[in-house]
């Protein structure tokens, strides 16, 4: 459904008409105007319609009406297509979801289409239209700000996930927790939260890159302003640290899994040593009963009157011996 349409004026919103090709043209001719359409989850025939007005290239409103796309960014001749996805973390499930913005961007005009709950395009639109100075750059400040709102908010996600990790840590080290049937299951599934947050960070350095202008990547992106590259850098170097961040984050949960087998696979060399002290402990007896309980006439000391203490006697002290043995070793 369409949740918002306005002009933008010298970066003021101001109503216009409801027909998108009429507002369109009023932008235009205006000079310093745009158009902004913000959509959520439109069906094919609600989107049909802002694209025959927009021209939008059939291309991209396929993407954008199937979702489930990877960051990136497309140059058409008629308009440019972006691709973010924001996330949300729960700390009650301990889960990662992402949702996803598509952007539109073109003469005078923008159009936003979000997948998921975790767009922040609601608060995008009314922090700029608080901020005249920055919404009179028209399109290019909506795409600025949307993706810096998007790479902000992952830093605060890996914050979030690198004190989250910090307790999985402790706990998989407790003498009480560290041993529990579940821990290795606990980090794998914290494993596939990060690796959910890779899927949305990683793919948008590369169209971070091309919008700052840095690199190899030929002449500036059509549509957006030149004097926006500075911007994007910045956006773009903060994308990088939260790279960084979910690089050591996923490095320092394979290590946790690591030392937790480790661990469990030297618990469990105590626990086999302890039974084969226990074992051996327990075969010293029962050979010297086994011996004495056989039925022969002629066996040493059988008719000897302290033959039965003896035996006892004997078998105590191979126990004491056995069980100093073993305990001075650490087996017991």
């Amino acid at each position: 459904m369409i949740v918002d349409c306005a002009i933008y004026r010298e970066g003021r919103r101001t109503e216009g008409p409801e027909d998108f090709s009429a507002a369109l043209e009023e932008a235009r001719a205006s000079g310093h105007a745009f158009v902004w359409i913000g959509l959520h989850e439109p069906t094919e025939a609600e989107f049909d319609k802002v694209s025959q007005e927009f021209g939008l290239h059939p291309l991209a409103v396929e993407d954008a009406l199937k979702a489930h796309q990877r960051p990136k960014l497309e140059v058409y001749d008629d308009s440019l297509f972006m691709v973010l996805k924001p996330v949300v973390y729960e700390q009650d499930s301990d889960t990662v979801t992402s949702g996803e913005v598509m952007v539109f961007m073109g003469d005078s005009f923008v159009v936003t289409v979000r997948h998921g709950e975790g767009a922040p395009l609601g608060a995008v639109r009314h922090r700029l239209e608080a901020d005249p100075d920055v919404l009179k750059h028209g399109p290019t400040a909506v795409l600025y700000s949307i993706a810096d709102a998007s790479v902000d908010h992952y830093l605060e996600v890996a914050d979030e996930l690198q004190a989250d990790l910090e307790l999985l840590e402790a706990e998989v080290f407790s003498p009480d927790v560290g041993g529990s049937r579940n821990t290795a299951s606990r980090i794998y599934t914290f494993k596939r939260q990060i690796l959910e947050f890779r899927r949305a960070t990683g793919p948008l350095a590369l169209p971070l890159a091309r919008l700052s202008g840095a690199g190899p990547f030929g002449p500036a992106v059509p549509f957006v302003e030149d004097s926006a590259q500075p911007f994007f850098r910045d956006v773009n170097d903060h994308l990088t640290r939260v790279n960084e961040s979910v690089e050591g984050l996923d490095r320092l949960v394979s290590d946790i899994l690591s030392a937790h087998l480790a661990q469990m696979s030297v618990r469990q060399n105590d626990d086999m040593r302890k039974i084969s002290a226990w074992a051996a402990m327990a075969a010293v007896p029962t050979m010297i009963a086994g011996v004495y309980g056989m039925n022969f006439d002629h066996m040493p000391e059988l008719h000897w009157v302290w033959t039965y203490p003896a035996v006892i006697g004997l078998m105590v002290a191979l126990e004491f011996g056995l069980y100093r043995m073993f305990k001075s070793r650490g087996w017991l």
